[in-house]
């Protein structure tokens, strides 16, 4: 899910009244839970359509939300056919290309297995970030902390017992898309930072341009369902409404209210909740080094977020 980055904040305007707002722990809470079970609900959705036509369906109700909210705020698109080309790029790398990735992947791959992988994105973030980001400089803790979450990651995929009932196209597609996230926003973070919009505006932009490019690609891949399943059906809205659309007006309020650093421990807690619901719920297997391998990676995962004091 895209919450292990968080965009540069841009200022905007004070309300006119005070507005009643839950406390920021129990949106965070709500936020691990509604993208805790996305991966589960991507394994409902593959089970009754095609992986295209669920990242289509996802976007297609995360932009019904997204075009709601703006309705109500008064909130307009960005201007600017350069500023839409850009956010088109940054859309395929934060929507569209993960989410078929993450989608084709639970055919082969249990849900369980795809929710570890989204944890190792801030591994690929920070390893980007030392090539792309020259402001990002690494520390000693930090590199330990990249060494130790991809530790982790080999024993979450058994290797040290030959990677044994492993499915690798499956498994190499999750961490594809794991890596996509950080690498749209470090492409936001030097492209579209400071443009003044909202950013309300500028994620209703990005998902209507990734439905677009899904609306394109899903039917060359795939035919029209002969008949249309209820509950995946369901998963699949469900998966957009709540997991692409409610999911993301919950993060960059958290953002506002409590900064970057602390929304983004929201990372850590989704492959908790996501091998609890897919082994509760779905009867998927779990061997004892899914969820030791799933503890180093989200050790070294949080090491990498350690900033030198007044950085």
């Amino acid at each position: 899910m895209s919450s292990t980055v968080t965009a540069p904040r841009t200022q905007s305007p004070a309300p006119d009244r005070p507005r009643v707002r839950l406390d920021w722990r129990v949106r965070f809470g709500v936020l691990s839970l509604i993208w805790g079970f996305s991966f589960l609900l991507i394994k409902v959705g593959t089970g009754g359509y095609a992986p295209f036509q669920v990242t289509l369906g996802r976007l297609v109700f995360g932009t019904a939300v997204l075009a709601a909210a703006m309705a109500v705020k008064r909130e307009k698109l960005p201007r600017g056919a350069r500023l839409w080309g850009r956010m088109a790029l940054a859309a395929f790398f934060l929507n569209a290309l993960p989410f078929s990735l993450f989608a084709y992947s639970e055919l082969t791959i249990p849900s369980t297995l795809a929710g570890i992988c989204n944890a190792t994105s801030p591994l690929w973030g920070m390893a980007l970030s030392l090539v792309a980001l020259s402001e990002d400089r690494p520390t000693r803790v930090r590199v330990a902390g990249l060494g130790l979450g991809f530790l982790g990651v080999l024993t979450v995929l058994g290797a040290w017992q030959g990677f044994h009932g492993l499915d690798a196209t499956g498994t190499a597609m999750a961490l594809l898309a794991s890596l996509s996230y950080p690498v749209g926003w470090i492409y936001v973070r030097r492209t579209l930072a400071g443009t003044g919009n909202s950013h309300l505006s500028m994620t209703g932009a990005q998902l209507l341009l990734a439905t677009l490019q899904l609306a394109v690609v899903t039917p060359l891949f795939t035919s029209f369902p002969a008949h249309f399943s209820l509950v995946p059906l369901l998963a699949i809205a469900a998966l957009g409404a709540l997991g692409t659309g409610l999911a993301v007006l919950i993060q960059y309020g958290l953002v506002a209210e409590v900064g970057p650093t602390t929304a983004q421990m929201v990372t850590y807690f989704i492959p908790v909740i996501a091998t609890a619901a897919g082994v509760a719920i779905l009867g998927e297997s779990l061997r004892w080094t899914t969820p030791v391998g799933a503890l180093i990676v989200l050790a070294g995962a949080a090491l990498t977020q350690v900033r030198r004091k007044g950085a």
